[in-house]
């Protein structure tokens, strides 16, 4: 039988107060309010209860268990993720899946962990006066999130991942194992409807239980609606307690706290500014907010694929990230995603009896991804975190022709790559798209689709950005410590401080520059 992590923790007492079960409003206090329980707010909870500050986590979403999770979509979307799977750009031109309980996006996502690239910290060394982040620095806490969450490459492959390596293999491509925060994996294949086994590493298994062992107190289905301040310093926050199906109730929670650390993702960490209507002189809070906008290519084979079986990604290419380097054309990650009925049936492109035979044959599809590098180029700014007139997040996020080149390229690539992996037809995700037979006539249909928002089908699961970091106080929200630059008692530590995407799934990144901070906000706060 499977150990319950949560219930025997509950039952032993845990500090955990659920919004949807509350009557009256609450004042409480704390040493540090932590904003989000995903990869930022897991790592710090765990390092500053362990040095024994009083902390409290707020998580938007709800507390969920190795045994709520039944490897049903219908289930999992509304229950785990942001506006249920569906969040978009303003324009819906780009699916945005991130995760909303607590544990956020480290509860559903595929388990890839990959560190920093090298490139990438130089860019960050060069062009935003990074002086103490670099690939040296961040080495030993790449080490302690690898020991800490079981994170070694996983060697065995499903079909799906397979075949992206055969690919590479005929065509002499560069490709690599990938690393995942597993431990006793049953290689079940259903990594993004939460792991039923407990055998992911997130944040909902390791770093929450044991900060809540230590101490700390939780509160799930809890929105932050804005920070306190007072003479220019966080003092806590006003939370509203939300129903069981994420509406509003009139139950305000007052927070007071002597430091506040935002972890609430690289859009709910730049809403929480907005909302509070933070000093923000260069007016940086939600710009450049980077996605890996990403396509996608179909493709038929004789044989059955089964590509919602097994490790959903162990294989990747990096070819093509950094092939004009850093600031160069637009690079491309290579990557297969799990091809589940509805992930499948809401982003294949088509209608009517087309779309019908393409589900029939979901058994038989392998679907390659292509992740857009954003952020290196003067053409390439990202988006900006806006509110919408009840308070809530939208990201509006144009796509330049830089991209749109990019994302034609990357069509063009894993075509070229399905049919060396012995492809019978594939089918590059675009509205005026159609299934083609060899290699030559993908090209030239390729060639013509036009490059279109809400044309060319483009999905994202990872978010970065909106609280910028670097040297420069005119270019940056906060320092290399995760400081706000104009408030104190601030500090930001989860995705939305990267100033530039990665070229690489964040996971890991977070894990890393979250050990980095936590450990010196800890030192600052203990003095």
């Amino acid at each position: 039988m499977i150990k319950d992590i949560i219930a025997e923790g509950l039952a032993a007492g845990w500090q955990h107060i659920d919004g949807a079960e509350q009557q009256q409003d609450k004042s409480l206090e704390c040493d540090v309010l932590i904003v989000g329980s995903g990869a930022g707010g897991g790592i710090t909870a765990q390092v500053l209860t362990q040095a024994g500050l009083k902390v409290l986590i707020v998580e938007e979403g709800p507390l969920k268990s190795s045994q709520d999770f039944k490897m049903q979509e219908r289930q999992a979307y509304p229950d785990l993720y942001q506006e249920s799977a569906a969040r978009k750009t303003k324009d819906k031109a780009i699916g945005i899946f991130q995760g909303r309980c607590v544990g956020g996006s480290t509860t559903v996502n595929w388990t890839t962990s990959l560190r920093t690239p090298e490139h990438t910290l130089s860019h960050w060394q060069q062009r935003w006066g990074f002086t103490h982040i670099n690939p040296v620095s961040l080495a030993p806490y790449f080490q302690q999130a690898e020991q800490m969450l079981g994170i070694q490459p996983w060697l065995t492959r499903n079909q799906n991942n397979s075949l992206l390596a055969k690919g590479c293999d005929a065509l002499g491509w560069s490709y690599q194992a990938i690393p995942r925060n597993v431990k006793q994996c049953w290689d079940l294949g259903y990594c993004g409807m939460g792991c039923p086994t407990n055998a992911k590493q997130s944040m909902l298994v390791t770093t929450i239980p044991a900060a809540l062992n230590a101490g700390a107190s939780l509160l799930s289905r809890f929105r932050v609606q804005q920070l306190t301040i007072e003479n220019d310093q966080v003092v806590g926050a006003q939370l509203i307690a939300l129903t069981k199906n994420q509406r509003t109730t009139k139950r305000v929670f007052t927070v007071k706290a002597k430091h506040v650390v935002l972890a609430a993702g690289a859009i709910g960490s730049p809403a929480i500014l907005l909302r509070s209507k933070v000093p923000d002189p260069y007016q940086r809070v939600g710009k450049r907010t980077f996605l890996h906008p990403s396509v996608m290519s179909g493709a038929l084979f004789e044989h059955v694929v089964a590509s919602h079986q097994g490790a959903p990604q162990s294989v990747y290419s990096d070819h093509f990230v950094w092939q004009n380097g850093s600031e160069g054309a637009c690079g491309y990650k290579l990557e297969v995603p799990p091809v589940h009925p509805i992930l499948l049936a809401t982003k294949t492109t088509g209608f009517g009896q087309f779309h019908s035979e393409m589900m029939q044959q979901i058994n038989h599809l392998q679907v390659t991804i292509a992740l857009l590098r954003d952020g290196f180029h003067n053409d390439s700014v990202g988006g900006q975190v806006q509110l919408r007139d009840d308070g809530s997040p939208v990201l509006d996020y144009s796509i330049s022709d830089y991209l749109w080149q990019g994302a034609r390229r990357a069509l063009l690539s894993m075509a070229e790559l399905q049919f060396a992996a012995g492809a019978k037809k594939v089918y590059p995700l675009h509205e005026q798209s159609q299934l083609v037979s060899s290699w030559a006539e993908a090209k030239k249909l390729i060639k013509q689709l036009p490059m279109q928002a809400l044309a060319t089908r483009l999905a994202s699961a990872h978010v970065m950005g909106g609280c910028a970091m670097g040297g420069d106080e005119q270019n940056s929200v906060v320092d290399e410590a995760g400081n706000y630059r104009w408030l104190s008692g601030l500090s930001v530590i989860d995705g939305s401080v990267f100033p530039t995407s990665l070229g690489a799934n964040p996971q890991l990144s977070i894990y890393a520059m979250a050990l980095r901070n936590a450990e010196l906000l800890a030192k600052s706060l203990r003095r």
